[in-house]
């Protein structure tokens, strides 16, 4: 199983030589036993995108850039990320006996960090990135001039940066048509790929009766303001939210986002981190999914839409669950900092 079974829908070419694939894709499509029946909706379901490879929807990003840089002939792949787009582009890179240089924002947790690392990247964090949108900008302009330079290519999962590679992530779209229809879809996002691809992967599928909605934390909402205020252009913010992954300030590919859930019939919810960490917990403890908090705003953003009665409670929709709980252990701190774990002598534990 791997996203190269629906090569015949991509538009990048990738020989089967080239083909590089760690099983990525084929995610699971659970349904909610708890949350979604609590919330007074039957038909929930989660596409848990954290079983991929390197535990995040971003593998099926890398396979499909690092594909087209073994056909074009790169042996140096630069890119930015938060955490998931790096740990990917490093495992596939490590795969095809590539060169993976990276520029982290500030805030990345360690262990996204320590993923990277141990793939063999050569990893540096810039103070400001992230957070600062002058600073962000700046950093994406440099990274041009380097992708610029022979035999390397900038890698960056957005179609404004890399759209051979959002291909890829399209098949999230194409597999939810195996196993749909579907009213709705809730997708996370900072700039934005990954809703354009769903909605791309479905259209590209046929699948244009479901409603693809954006969810961003209120701290980085470039997207879902925009779009709930009938605007037609996304927004540069300061980011203020704590969702690593989702810290993206700068538009990337949120016009076109705004488009496409329009054109849909989807709409935008911007979250709360809180509402988030809560979501978090309860994917845990009552659906024993393991999601970072990224993997979480969905199901806010879903929650919300029910507060709001924008959702039909009888609706079958599904969530996107997009990357692990391991990838910031800080918030599984949090999440378990009153759990009781004591160690006891034999003869005093009560088993």
């Amino acid at each position: 199983m791997s996203v190269w079974r629906w090569t015949e829908h991509f538009d990048a070419v990738v020989s089967p030589a080239h083909r590089v694939s760690l099983g990525e894709g084929g995610t699971p499509c659970v349904r909610s036993r708890s949350i979604g029946p609590s919330l007074g909706m039957e038909k929930v379901y989660f596409k848990v995108e954290s079983s991929n490879p390197t535990g995040s929807y971003k593998d099926r990003f890398a396979a499909v850039a690092v594909g087209r840089m073994l056909e074009t002939g790169c042996d140096t792949c630069v890119a930015t990320s938060s955490g998931n787009t790096g740990a990917a582009l490093a495992a596939y890179c490590a795969i095809a006996g590539l060169r993976c240089r990276l520029a982290v924002v500030e805030t990345a947790p360690a262990g996204k960090l320590r993923q990277m690392l141990a793939y063999g990247a050569e990893v540096t964090r810039v103070r400001g990135f992230g957070l600062d949108p002058a600073v962000t900008q700046a950093v994406f302009s440099r990274l041009v001039e380097m992708g610029r330079m022979p035999r390397q290519v900038l890698q960056i999962s957005a179609y404004t940066h890399s759209p051979e590679g959002m291909q890829g992530v399209e098949s999230v779209g194409m597999e939810l048509t195996e196993v749909g229809p579907w009213d709705a879809v809730f997708c996370p996002a900072g700039a934005g790929g990954l809703t354009l691809a769903v909605a791309r992967g479905l259209e590209r599928m046929g699948a244009t009766r479901t409603a693809v909605h954006c969810v961003q934390p209120e701290g980085n909402a470039t997207i879902v303001t925009p779009l709930r205020d009938g605007e037609r252009r996304a927004q540069t913010v300061t980011c203020t939210t704590r969702i690593s992954g989702l810290q993206v300030p700068t538009v990337m590919d949120g016009d076109a986002v705004i488009q496409a859930c329009r054109k849909s019939g989807g709409n935008g919810f911007a979250v709360s981190d809180i509402q988030v960490m809560e979501m978090q917990r309860r994917l845990a403890r009552e659906e024993g999914i393991f999601a970072e908090p990224a993997g979480a705003v969905a199901l806010a953003g879903l929650q919300q839409a029910l507060a709001r009665g924008e959702i039909d409670p009888a609706a079958r929709v599904v969530c996107l669950v997009t990357g692990s709980g391991f990838k910031d252990l800080d918030s599984i701190e949090v999440m378990t900092a009153d759990a009781p774990c004591p160690l006891v002598e034999l003869a005093e534990w009560e088993g």
